[in-house]
């Protein structure tokens, strides 16, 4: 994949080698990650790396960017085409900078905001008190319900008609049940708020018809690029045309500074590939694949928060399996399969050593993976957390993996 770099900078090449093996032959089940095509790849490696672009298309501080005024408009109009959006706009660095840019356009530092709580499945920038948006702004929190842990839209209802936030932010980074975001937008119009949807890790599977969206009700909507979109790292904020000037204001002159326009390009190339039919049929096997690793799961003894899964992410409850979240990453990551630990709903360990496991399936099926194949994930992994302490067979379990991955190469 690299020619040049390796005569220039073998340090580099040797460790960015390093990182391809490591990536074709581990199950990567990061919910939150995947692989890009190599067109993305060349794009963003692209000369537009080289031009500063403060501003927007044709409203430039600089000059010599109209070639990047071309490629941002087509990455705009490709979003719009992909959603259904009536304003774009694919500047912000990620996700995490688009729902920053989003409160500071639209709210006064210590406005109430209303989000999901992070140890119920939401994220940091939903309010969480170590982080920026919980500090800058008074945030209230709705989560799930203890009985079947799923989001309690009556308790949020209430919650937000008693609290009458300016913004409710619907969205989850670890919530494997699929979100109904009309009814968040209706809460927001009894209590007066706007609807604020962040579509991050579920991109990909709205443009797929596989989730609900958000659109065209729903005011704002924020999202990677880089998750079940399966993009380059980084962010863009969608809105109704009213809001438009003041979120553009936002992103810049108020929190960034020129803009990534390889970036952007490669965005671009990647909002091409999801308008393509094929990309429908993919974003169905993720939901497919997640389906049958629940069943192996289940199966194989393990139980999932929720009891299964509606979109690309799965939960696993340990509690009761004597090992902690921490634990069987490691144990996992011994093996070659990469999870990530995770906090489950009301959880009574430490978020850096929580009761579950956080996996999904974008990058295994963007390898060409389909449910048999989820059914072989599945026993290895109930393998590997059933003996997390035995190194032997943790060993055996990599050997197996190994094995698997020879069959699914991606970068050639």
């Amino acid at each position: 994949m690299i020619d040049l770099l390796k005569e220039a900078d073998p340090e580099v090449y040797s460790v960015i080698q390093q990182e391809l093996h490591r990536q074709m032959n581990v199950l990567e089940m990061i919910p939150s990650e995947n692989l890009v095509s190599e067109p993305v790849l060349e794009a963003m490696g692209s000369v537009f790396t080289n031009k500063y672009s403060e501003g927007y298309p044709h409203k430039r501080y600089y000059g010599g960017n109209e070639f990047t005024d071309i490629v941002e408009e087509i990455a705009i109009n490709r979003a719009k085409q992909l959603f259904g959006a009536e304003h774009v706009n694919v500047q912000p660095y990620s996700g995490s900078p688009a729902n920053i840019a989003v409160y500071f356009a639209l709210l006064q530092f210590g406005d109430k905001v209303m989000g999901m709580s992070l140890a119920e499945g939401g994220h940091l920038t939903h309010g969480h008190a170590v982080n920026f948006s919980g500090r800058a702004y008074k945030f209230v929190q709705y989560g799930v319900s203890r009985e079947d842990e799923r989001i309690d839209y009556d308790a949020m209802r209430k919650t937000a008609l008693a609290e009458k936030p300016k913004i409710i932010v619907s969205g989850a980074t670890a919530y494997s049940r699929e979100i109904d975001f009309k009814q968040i937008h209706e809460i927001a119009q009894e209590c007066g708020a706007i609807s604020m949807t962040d579509i991050a890790h579920i991109a990909g599977l709205i443009v797929a018809g596989v989730h609900q969206s958000p659109f065209p009700f729903t005011e704002v909507v924020t999202t990677t690029t880089h998750k079940t979109l399966r993009g380059p790292r980084g962010g863009m904020i969608m809105c109704k045309e009213q809001y438009g000037q003041a979120i553009d204001k936002a992103v810049f002159p108020g929190l960034q500074g020129g803009p990534h326009e390889h970036t952007i390009a490669a965005k671009a190339v990647c909002f091409g590939e999801a308008l393509k039919p094929e990309f429908k049929t993919y974003g169905k096997q993720i939901v497919k694949n997640a389906k049958a690793l629940a069943d192996a799961l289940q199966a194989g003894g393990l139980r999932l928060v929720t009891g299964g899964t509606d979109n690309h992410l799965l939960l696993v409850d340990l509690s009761d399996k004597g090992v902690s979240g921490k634990e069987a990453e490691i144990a996992l990551d011994k093996a070659n399969i990469t999870v990530n630990k995770n906090m489950i709903p009301f959880d009574k360990r430490k978020p850096f050593d929580p009761s579950g496991i956080r996996l999904g399936t974008p990058v295994l099926t963007t390898r060409g993976m389909k449910e048999s194949e989820m059914k072989e994930v599945g026993r290895l992994i109930v393998k590997a957390v059933g003996k997390w302490n035995d190194e032997a067979m943790l060993a055996n379990v990599k050997a197996e993996v190994i094995d698997l991955c020879k069959d699914f190469q991606f970068y050639r």
